[in-house]
């Protein structure tokens, strides 16, 4: 049952990035299927995984272990969940970003063009902002912006100007609404390509995931342990620009840390010098992992 639920993405690749120690202390900060934290699990003897989803869907996955506790929350806050488990110092942390298959395939969660339903696309179905928020109160610059950062559209201003003409006919408040509100201004050849880059970008400011993201890097480098491991999976050149400004340089912006005497201080020793991506057999059987980009290092 849990296979249907998600495919994880460079599952292998990544448990053997953690590098875990049987008595170490890990977070799967997106448990999603549990198909990570399972494999944590089973290289952990008198240690501990702390995994984390805002997705109550994800709870019907808790593992039976002793040595394991689901939290329910986004990871931006999981300094403050830590701390409440006394836990100030962790030996590794796993992140697969993005949005699980399992979110994807329930039409009433509003993430794919491909089922008629609500625009809502929160990974966490009491949060207040939804996507028909978005696309209906957002000012035209606002729109155009979040197609732009989080969608790397560069007609993202006739895209914000259509949107902003069809709505002040009628709200967009469905998945199809929202299509019908884009014609034109994509071929039937790269309709998918294009809506999935549409949807992504609302997705991505529905969720503010980037600057969640920030959050997370940034506790996480606090949180490890000297020799501790950050490994994280990206789907999104945004993310994985901020994941590699850590590890190159050191803060998530990109400018290098440096000390008094202008000599970069570094943060983390890279374990990948390039980024590992699926290899073709993978990408054929789960889709989703085509973008996928996974970075690992250590902390020095």
């Amino acid at each position: 049952q849990m296979m249907t639920y998600h495919n994880p993405v460079l599952l292998s690749e990544s448990i053997n990035g953690l590098n875990i120690k049987p008595n170490g202390v890990y977070v799967d900060v997106t448990f999603g299927g549990g198909g990570h934290s399972k494999e944590i699990i089973k290289n952990i003897k008198d240690g501990f995984l702390f995994s984390f989803d805002q997705d109550e869907d994800a709870f019907k996955n808790k593992l039976p272990n002793l040595n394991f506790k689901l939290i329910r929350s986004n990871f931006k806050y999981i300094k403050n969940f830590l701390k409440l488990e006394g836990i100030t110092k962790i030996d590794g942390l796993i992140a697969d970003l993005g949005i699980s298959s399992h979110q994807i395939d329930i039409p009433k969660r509003g993430f794919a063009y491909k089922f008629n339903s609500s625009l809502d696309m929160r990974m966490n179905n009491s949060s207040g902002l939804t996507a028909i928020n978005v696309v209906n109160e957002y000012t035209e610059k606002e729109l155009s912006d979040v197609f732009f950062y989080y969608g790397d559209f560069k007609d993202s201003k006739k895209i914000a100007k259509q949107i902003f003409n069809k709505r002040n006919e009628k709200e967009i408040i469905s998945t199809y609404d929202l299509v019908a509100a884009l014609e034109g201004l994509f071929s039937e050849k790269n309709k998918n390509k294009y809506l999935a880059r549409i949807f992504q970008a609302i997705r991505i400011e529905v969720n503010d995931e980037i600057n969640s993201l920030k959050k997370l890097l940034n506790d996480a480098t606090k949180l490890l342990k000297s020799e501790g491991r950050l490994v994280v999976i990206s789907y999104h050149s945004l993310e994985d620009r901020l994941v590699k400004n850590l590890i190159n340089k050191g803060s998530i912006d990109g400018k290098s840390n440096q000390d008094f005497f202008g000599k970069v201080t570094k943060i983390y020793t890279p374990i990948n010098k390039r980024v590992i991506i699926p290899n073709d057999e993978e990408s054929k059987k789960n889709k989703r992992s085509r973008s996928a980009k996974l970075r690992i290092a250590e902390k020095i």
